[in-house]
């Protein structure tokens, strides 16, 4: 079946083309400049490719939305999945957390079931966006690896991301910060948090290294893509990519970051981060990073609809940021990082991943989706 979008302008990796793309069999046929009458009119509105997402936390709040209380799976999945889809993510991967401990996680066969049921919903043709895994592995957990073991097998699972939220590095590189997030959020008194604060030096000491060390050999062994997460200094840095490590999700200094980037590692930053101008953990913005020319890949995090709305705004605020290059970097560089490299671009023979946005100012509007060629949204 062959469709034509036509009187767009159309977001390429390095420019925009006022033109039409024609579709055949899910996939880019051809991609030409100017108007044509033949096939459906956007109307000048944006034609970007499908966004690609990397990171989100999102299905987590949807499948347990209250402390203790678990929904059902199918449902909890395709709510995520219309959130998602409505954003334009036409790609998502889904984090998985691996390692339970006392401040929060799930036991051990619970992701390995929600990650069956999001295989289910996906065969069944419940989904709108294409569903893959990230597992995010907190390496200071005892169990971590014998939770990773459930997945060691799954084709699904294209990244993984290597954590360690001990106090004193990291994303809690100051105590107020980890304070905030585990004393003051959890309602703990003094001697309470002092003796948290110690079991998870003391688990983190025991387990990150050879942790870390187990998990980035699977990866390289399996062509899995790595990801460090929170590096803070130009050691974390070194270690990253001792580990083969190929994006740096959230550094928390602009060192590592420019480190991270001059090595050839894809720098990951928040949407969220962009669109409320600063970290919700007190760390770098990810506007700077864009200055300095040191950020490559954004994630929607907790906010699906963030990672259509960050790029706009990148590419309003600063000067040296087009929104061909903001795009990029929800679409073709995320794609390209994890070695999808049959999506991200509007280029003929790749998939026809595509999102129609109106935008004059402000917040985008999502008019449609189409993954593959069949409107999802």
């Amino acid at each position: 079946m062959e469709k034509v979008l036509s009187n767009a302008r159309i977001v390429l990796e390095d420019d925009i083309l006022h033109g039409s793309v024609q579709i055949r069999n899910g996939l880019i046929t051809d991609v030409s400049e100017g108007v044509s009458t033949a096939g459906e009119d956007l109307e000048g509105d944006y034609l970007l490719p499908g966004l690609v997402e990397l990171h989100t936390d999102h299905l987590e709040t949807h499948f347990s939305p209250r402390a203790g209380l678990k929904w059902n799976a199918i449902a909890a999945i395709q709510a995520h999945d219309t959130q998602v889809a409505g954003s334009g993510i036409t790609t998502v991967l889904d984090c998985l957390r691996m390692g339970s401990g006392e401040e929060g996680g799930f036991a051990r066969g619970e992701m390995r079931e929600l990650a069956n049921s999001i295989e289910r919903a996906g065969r069944e043709g419940r989904l709108r966006a294409e569903h893959l895994l990230h597992l995010r592995c907190e390496v200071s957990t005892p169990d971590v690896v014998e939770q990773f073991s459930d997945f060691e097998s799954d084709p699904a699972v294209r990244m993984v991301s290597l954590m360690d939220h001990a106090p004193g590095q990291r994303q809690f590189q100051t105590m107020d910060q980890y304070i905030f997030y585990y004393k003051i959020k959890r309602g703990l008194s003094d001697e309470a948090f002092e003796a948290f604060v110690q079991r998870r030096l003391e688990a983190s000491e025991r387990f990150a290294a050879p942790h870390r060390d187990a998990l980035a050999a699977h990866c390289a062994e399996a062509g899995i893509a790595l990801a460090s997460h929170d590096d803070a200094t130009l050691d974390h840095v070194e270690e990253s990519i001792g580990h083969g490590v190929q994006l740096a999700e959230f550094p928390t200094s602009i060192a590592a970051a420019e480190a991270s980037h001059k090595a050839g590692l894809a720098v990951l930053m928040g949407a969220p981060n962009v669109v409320r101008g600063q970290s919700h953990s007190g760390n770098i913005a990810a506007s700077d990073l864009a200055r300095l020319g040191v950020l490559d890949v954004l994630s929607s995090d907790y906010v699906p609809f963030s990672l259509l709305h960050a790029p706009f705004i990148l590419s309003d605020e600063i000067e040296t940021v087009s929104l061909a290059k903001a795009i990029a970097m929800v679409s073709a560089t995320p794609a390209r990082t994890i070695g999808l490299d049959d999506r991200g671009r509007i280029a003929t023979g790749l998939r026809a991943d595509l999102v129609r946005v109106h935008r004059e100012s402000g917040v985008p509007v999502c008019r449609a989706v189409w993954r593959q060629g069949k409107r999802v949204a």
